[in-house]
Formats: C-alpha cells, structure tokens, sequence
C-alpha cells in the first residue's frame, strides 16, 4: 500500500491526537478554532464606480431582491445603477471616515473584531477572530480561506443582525457556504443563530438608552426603535423578521419600563414602490411632529454597528423631516458599536456558539 499524500497524513494524525508530521512535510497549521464577524458591507470609495460596484453586488442577490431576473436585470442595471451610485456616493460621503479612507461600518466591525479577540484572550493562539464584509470587502470567502490557512478546522460565523432575515442572516450564510464548495478540505462551519431576545442583548440596549437619556438634558415625548425594514410579502411567506423585531422591542419596554405610547417601532429604508413593514420611520417621525411632538429620540436595534442607514438616513434625513414638520430637538442613539456594552453582547454571542470547540 503507497502512503497517502502530506495533507492526507497530517490530517489523519490530527484527527488522531497526534500532530506529528512526517520529517519531509511541508509546515501547516492545524488545531485551530475559527471566530468570523460578518456585517453587511460598505462600498470601498465614495465615487460613481465604487458605488456601481457595490450597489450591483448587493442588489443582484437574490435573497435581497426576490424579482424574476427577466423582470429586474434591466431594471438594475438600466435604471437603478445609473442613477443610483451618484446619489447614494453623496450620502456616503457625508459619513465617510476620511482618516481611514473607509465606511464607518468597515471602522467599526474590524475594531469589534480586534477588541473580541483580546476579550477571548485567555483560550491562547488556538482561536483566531477575523471579520468580513457580505458585499465589497474583505469578502467573507477570502476570509474563510485566510482562516484556514491559520489551521481553523472549525469557523464559527456570526452575522452581524440581532434578528433573522432571509436578506441578511441566510445571505451571510449562503455566501460563506457557496466559498466551501471551492474547498478540498473543508472546515467545520456553524452559524450563529439571531440574539434578538438574548438578556444580555436587551440589557445593553436598555442600558444604552437609558444612558442617552440621562445625557440629553431633554426629556424625549416619543423615543421611535427603528428596524431596516422589508419588503411585506416576505413577512407573508415566513420570514420571522417582524416577530424577531417586535419582542425586542416587548421586551426593550420590560427593561426600561417604558410603554407603547413611549417605545414605538417603525421600520425604515423601504426600496421600490411595493409595500413594506409598516409603519415606515419616515412617515411616522413626520406625523409625530404635525401632532405636537416636540422631543424625539430614536434608537435603532436591528444595527450592531453605525452605517449609512443610521448615521445618514436616521440622522440626517429623518432629523430634517421632523424639525422641517414642526419638532423642535432630534437625537439619534448611537448603535451599541464597539464599546462595552457592544462587545458584552458579541462576546456572550460567541462564547455560547463555541461550546463544545473551546
């Protein structure tokens, strides 16, 4: 019997508890237990070709938009992304860190990827935190393939959305899976499922808003929990997104003691002219204002990190519907990002989805 090859042999000795190789194997990394942060993605420049690029990845997948491709390619491609990529590029640059020379999104998730490696420390070099972006870059497949390079014989992913959506959660998930099958040896992947009624996940957005409040030197007469929303019939066909929003917000109102007329939910970003979630944030943050409302805070849960859709679209544009209809004082809660309250909710995330590897 011929022996088997180099990688064969150092994978059975692995596999076996001995991680000897042979005298003449080439060196390799094996043993180790992989941690990939996933978040939506943000284009690489602000300019009109950096953000074709980007938009035209992002919407050609099909679990974002769910039109037969007879119907939408020419509407992508002869319509949206010759009028889109100017206008949203003016949004991003309005956001953009011009000290990095990236998408806050990109700052913000590398620096959550950094601060939970040093969290997770004491488990030493077996484990490896890395992070990607679903759309633009680092690709989750160019990251998977860097980890396992490093000896990550088993990935932990973990979308970066506290409630499942088929357009976010699966995407990330179909992704990372469609880069294993380009994989001779592949590694050992779990999913890390949605957070969207974890304690710890409620307690720091509790606390985080609570925080915000005490600062502001206002009371807010209505504080809006604004969601990304989607379109209504993939509610329709099962998607659980609504249900996963509407008990983080039951249970926001629990920890804060805070009620209905209080704590509302909206949902934002509506795209196209079909129906989506309702109520739309930007409907409502008007109609507030028309009726009296002076004061609004708003927070948006669904985000783990800072991006166009909160810094711009909340921040900006909303803020300017409001004060335009008759409100007086505005303020974003910022997301739980990188700070202490973020990581607490990352790390317990993590720690629970690696049981049994660490």
């Amino acid at each position: 019997m011929t022996s088997p090859p180099h990688e064969l042999a150092a994978f059975l000795d692995t596999r076996g508890g001995d991680t000897r190789l042979p005298a003449d194997h080439p060196p390799i990394e094996t043993g180790r237990v992989g941690v990939l942060l996933v978040n939506l993605g943000t284009p690489n420049a602000t300019d009109y070709w950096s953000m074709r690029r980007y938009l035209k990845e992002f919407l050609s997948d099909r679990r974002v938009i769910e039109v037969p491709r007879a119907i939408w390619w020419p509407i992508l491609n002869l319509i949206i992304l010759t009028t889109r990529p100017s206008r949203k590029g003016r949004d991003y640059d309005k956001i953009w860190n011009r000290e990095k020379n990236e998408g806050p999104l990109k700052t913000i998730t590398r620096s959550q990827a950094e601060i939970l490696a040093r969290r997770l420390a004491e488990t030493g070099d077996r484990l490896v935190v890395d992070w990607a972006m679903r759309y633009g870059e680092p690709s989750v497949a160019s990251r998977l393939e860097a980890l396992t390079k490093r000896g990550c014989e088993r990935i932990l992913v973990v979308p970066l959305y506290p409630q499942y959506a088929a357009a976010t959660t699966a995407t990330v998930a179909d992704v990372a899976f469609d880069a294993l099958k380009a994989m001779r040896f592949q590694p050992a992947i779990r999913i890390a499922p949605p957070w969207h009624d974890d304690p710890t996940y409620v307690s720091a957005l509790a606390s985080s808003l609570q925080a915000e409040m005490a600062g502001l030197g206002w009371t807010p007469d209505v504080i809006l929990a604004s969601f990304h929303g989607i379109p209504k019939r993939y509610f329709d066909a099962g998607d659980p997104y609504f249900c996963h929003c509407a008990k983080t917000v039951r249970l926001l109102r629990e920890e804060t003691g805070l009620d209905e007329t209080r704590l509302r939910t909206t949902f934002q970003s509506r795209f196209g002219r079909e129906e989506w979630l309702k109520p739309y944030t930007d409907e409502t943050v008007a109609e507030l204002a028309r009726s009296g409302v002076k004061r609004l805070m708003v927070i948006t849960p669904g985000f783990a990190a800072d991006c166009l859709e909160t810094l711009e679209e909340i921040g900006h544009e909303n803020r300017a519907i409001f004060l335009e209809a008759g409100g007086e004082r505005f303020h974003l809660v910022p997301c739980l990002n990188d700070t202490a309250l973020g990581l607490d909710v990352i790390e317990t995330v993590v720690r629970r989805e690696l049981s049994g590897w660490i």
